[in-house]
Formats: structure tokens, C-alpha cells, sequence
């Protein structure tokens, strides 16, 4: 099993969202965050002041697959989510040891 985080721009959800329909993923979490990478924020003037906006909006999207669609996922949330531009994202790839459905005690791929 794998597991793959992808930080994404918020209005590129929908279309990552259902990229992964598509291929049959059932399951996501998706949690707001802020940060930056190579962007570096920018500057935004407020009321006559400036002040820099440093952490950005984000979306960040948790999948849990077996290893057979691993590659189908990533590259189905790469192709919904880029835009061309600066700050498109990262998507990061980790092994999973275990998984357990709490409410069947089911393990493993049965879980997910």
C-alpha cells in the first residue's frame, strides 16, 4: 500500500477529486493549509499598507492506495492539477505498513 499527499491549489479540488473517481479511488481526506515553496507569497496593499503575505492558500489531499494504482494516482492528480504556473504543487509518495478499518477490523488492502 501506498500513501500520497498532494498540496494543491484550492480551486483545482473538484478536478482532482474526481480524476480520482475515475480511476476508482473511493476514498480521500482533504485538509485547508497554508504554506509556500518557490512562490515565496507576495505583497498585497491593505487600507494605504502594504504587508507581505507569506503562506499561501492550499489544499492538501491524503490517499490511501495498493500499490497497483499507486502510479494511476499520482499521475491523475498531477494532470488535474496543474496549471502551468508557479506554485501548482508537490505530490509525495511513503510506503504504508498497516491498515485497519475500525468499524470491520478488516486489514490491509481489504481496509481501504
Amino acid at each position: 500500500m501506498k500513501k500520497i499527499e498532494a498540496i494543491i491549489k484550492p480551486f483545482k479540488l473538484d478536478e482532482v477529486k474526481e480524476a480520482l473517481h475515475e480511476i476508482g479511488v473511493s476514498g480521500i481526506t482533504v485538509t485547508e493549509a497554508k504554506g509556500f515553496g518557490r512562490q515565496k507569497g507576495h505583497t498585497e496593499l491593505y487600507r494605504g499598507a502594504e504587508y507581505v503575505v507569506d503562506f499561501l492558500p492550499k489544499v492538501k489531499l491524503e490517499v490511501v492506495v495498493s500499490e497497483d494504482i499507486a502510479e494511476r494516482t499520482v499521475e491523475a492528480i498531477a494532470a488535474a492539477a496543474q496549471t502551468g504556473r508557479i506554485g501548482d504543487g508537490k505530490i509525495f509518495v511513503s510506503p504504508i505498513e498497516s491498515a485497519l478499518r475500525i468499524r470491520t477490523g478488516e486489514k490491509d488492502n481489504d481496509a481501504i
